[in-house]
This record gives structure tokens, C-alpha cells and sequence, in this order.
């Protein structure tokens, strides 16, 4: 990832939009559709790639169809500086989607997916029995409201530039 990423214009938001809405479409085609050169719109895309602003192309999964249908959020307090051992012992329990370091009365946020309630159960056990875990606090998502989104941002990025 570069370190001081250039300002975004209107063809790279334009051409997220493309990836965004329609992944599967191919350099070719978000070049038709921005009548620009196939070489323009890869290089565009490589930019954005090298950047960061697109860190993967991996296509998006929805946990419950594959089995986990139970989704939790786990805030953790941790004992000073075992951020780094906590954090890389998560890592190694293969439920947990992701952790994010967090401001405010807990160090980290975690959302994990689970089979059932034995194996949140079990999830849990594993979260709370590592060292440097101080209190573990959780919620169970009932009813995803509103998926993970993107597409606002860029309409409110094409406004900008």
C-alpha cells in the first residue's frame, strides 16, 4: 500500500462503482462503459489496487449459507500491552470474520459466526481462557438490517471530485 495515496477523480470513482456493482464484469467491459482504453481502465484499476482502496478481490460470503448461520459481536478488555499476543491468538480461532482495535471502554471489537449456541458456547470459552483477556462482553446479531455498503461512499466521492 502506498503511503500518501493520490486524491481520488471522477473515473476512479466511476470505475469503483463498476467493480462494486458488477464485480464479474472484466477490465474490457468497465472500459466500454467509461469509453476509455482497456490499458486506461487497467491501470486505473492496478492504481487503486497498489493504493489500497481495493485491498483484495475476494468475492464476499454469507457465513449462514455455508453453515454458521449465528452471528456474534465480542468487545474484549484487555490488560495493558497484550494487544499484539491477544490479537495473534485470535487469529488462530477460525470464526472470528474479524477484529478491529477500538477507543472507548473495550480494546477490541470482534465479529465471529458460529453453527449454533453450543458452539458460540464453545467460541466464547476459547475467546475468554486467553491470557490477557480481562472481561469479554457480547452481543448476538438477531437480523442483518443493513449489509455492509460501500456504494454511498462513492456517491458521496463522485460528488466531491
Amino acid at each position: 500500500m502506498s503511503p500518501t495515496p493520490k486524491p481520488l477523480d471522477k473515473l476512479d470513482a466511476d470505475l469503483l462503482r463498476l467493480v462494486v456493482e458488477e464485480p464479474r464484469a472484466g477490465v474490457r467491459e468497465y472500459a466500454r462503459r467509461l469509453g476509455v482504453a482497456r490499458g486506461t481502465a487497467q491501470s486505473r484499476l492496478d492504481k487503486l489496487v497498489n493504493a489500497g482502496v481495493i485491498p483484495d478481490f475476494a468475492p464476499s460470503l454469507d457465513p449462514a449459507a455455508l453453515g454458521y448461520p449465528l452471528n456474534a459481536d465480542v468487545h474484549l478488555t484487555l490488560r495493558q500491552a497484550d494487544l499484539e499476543s491477544v490479537v495473534a491468538r485470535i487469529a488462530d480461532i477460525p470464526f472470528i470474520l474479524r477484529a478491529d482495535s477500538v477507543a472507548g471502554t473495550e480494546d477490541l471489537a470482534c465479529r465471529l459466526a458460529a453453527r449454533d449456541h453450543a458452539h458460540l458456547e464453545e467460541i466464547f470459552s476459547a475467546i475468554i481462557a486467553i491470557d490477557g483477556v480481562e472481561r469479554m462482553r457480547s452481543e448476538i446479531v438477531l437480523r442483518r438490517r443493513i449489509p455492509h455498503r460501500i456504494l454511498p461512499l462513492l456517491e458521496d466521492l463522485r460528488r466531491r471530485v
